[in-house]
């Protein structure tokens, strides 16, 4: 293990054996205090969410990205310090850290027996909304993790969503798939994030207006298993409530190739994200590169080996 990585593996430990024990009013006011310096420092992942952020709202002036992308900074802040405390919270508090709209589509999906897929970007908190899942509804899911360096870190992960009650099997290895249309055809239920592409797989979508790729498998996992197939966006407002929205199932085309109702399912779910990212721009935690215009030639989608990134 290099010397960075076992700096990042001990900054996330002490995120977790620290951040939780402190009172929340402090806790939040360390994320706002830490994304404020982060924002003014301008580092690489401030100056990608302002260039993300102006695919969002076009037309916007450096004022209002600098503001948005500052907003952002906090929401991703408070993500963290959500995240790091989540391990400590009641199953009180979570119950009523998280209120969605819409619920039904999610009940009626799993009462119907075939399973359901959910599929979110990278707004506000979804480990909280996967652990009310498991709290509130009392019904476990199935996720996947990319796969981190070092693995030390990877495994704290694991284990603190696995803390939270979700299963969670790993990005690589080509066996996720598997067990995830298994946990489907058993009437179960899986989440996951899926703005972003991390396979060789990853499907071409239009995404405010340019092209980008998001993961094929929540549209391949529904035509194969029956699953319904939902998209959730999340956002926060000024209170310790984290808002959400079930948005209405995306069918499988009646017509097509498998290709092409894939393509036809995966533009679909990212109608649904830009709707909610729109919506609620400075939630979007997206410090990372998405557009394949963005992307360098030698490291786009289908020109290397594509790994966890």
């Amino acid at each position: 293990m290099s010397a960075r990585e076992r700096l990042t593996d001990a900054l996330y430990g002490a995120g977790w054996g620290t951040v939780k024990k402190l009172p929340e009013p402090v806790a939040a006011r360390l994320g706002r205090t830490v994304a404020d310096v982060a924002w003014k420092r301008r580092g690489t992942g401030v100056r990608r969410l302002e260039s993300n952020l102006a695919r969002v709202v076009p037309g916007a002036s450096p004022e209002r990205l600098a503001a948005l992308s500052r907003a952002g900074m906090r929401s991703y802040l408070r993500y963290w310090m959500e995240s790091f405390r989540l391990p400590a919270w009641s199953a009180e508090r979570v119950r009523e850290g998280f209120a969605p709209k819409d619920l039904h589509h999610l009940t009626d999906g799993m009462d119907a027996g075939k399973g359901v897929v959910l599929a979110l970007p990278h707004l506000a908190n979804w480990d909280l909304a996967g652990a009310w899942v498991t709290t509130q509804l009392g019904i476990p899911f199935t996720t996947v993790a990319e796969r981190l360096k070092p693995e030390t870190l990877y495994d704290r992960f694991v284990a603190y969503r696995e803390g939270l009650g979700m299963e969670v099997l790993p990005h690589s290895g080509g066996s996720a798939f598997g067990t995830l249309a298994r946990r489907l055809r058993d009437g179960g239920l899986v989440c996951l994030v899926a703005d972003r592409d991390l396979s060789a797989s990853g499907v071409e979508v239009d995404f405010f207006g340019e092209t980008a790729r998001m993961p094929a498998g929540p549209a391949l996992l529904a035509q194969q298993t029956g699953a319904r197939l939902l998209p959730v966006t999340l956002w926060y407002d000024d209170s310790p409530v984290m808002r959400g929205r079930v948005h209405p199932p995306v069918e499988v085309p009646e017509s097509g190739t498998r290709a092409e109702k894939t393509s036809a399912m995966t533009q679909a779910l990212a109608d649904a994200f830009a709707t909610g990212i729109a919506d609620h721009p400075e939630d979007w935690h997206m410090l990372q590169r998405l557009w394949l215009k963005d992307l360098d030639p030698a490291k786009a989608p289908g020109n290397r080996e594509r790994g966890a990134s």
